[in-house]
């Protein structure tokens, strides 16, 4: 997954959270007002509010297992091969140092 990609779902989430948090409190701004349609609104919205309060949960959670797996990897191919690893960054540091010399 790409830096690009993790700040976007970042960001999904968060509008999500905002989305959830607004239309909660419109839900408490409008509970005075009376008729069987309103009130059928604020229950369809609020059962779906939950759906997606508890979809958004399901999300973070299995973005943070793919995380951890990720890391994992990452730990064990460093264990594994730790010279190989040593010689990658130090090319990508050598690599980097050139470019920002160019500059």
């Amino acid at each position: 997954m790409s830096y690009t990609d993790t700040r976007k779902k970042d960001q999904l989430i968060n509008d999500l959270k905002a989305v959830i948090t607004d239309t909660e409190e419109l839900l408490k701004l409008t509970a005075d007002h009376a008729g069987e349609n309103a009130q059928a609104l604020r229950a369809r919205v609020s059962l779906r509010l939950n759906q997606a309060a508890s979809e958004l949960h399901h999300l973070q959670t299995v973005a943070m297992e793919q995380v951890k797996a990720a890391s994992h990897a990452t730990d064990e191919y460093v264990h594994e091969n730790p010279w190989k690893s040593v010689g990658i960054a130090t090319s990508v540091g050598l690599l980097m140092g050139l470019l920002l010399n160019r500059r």
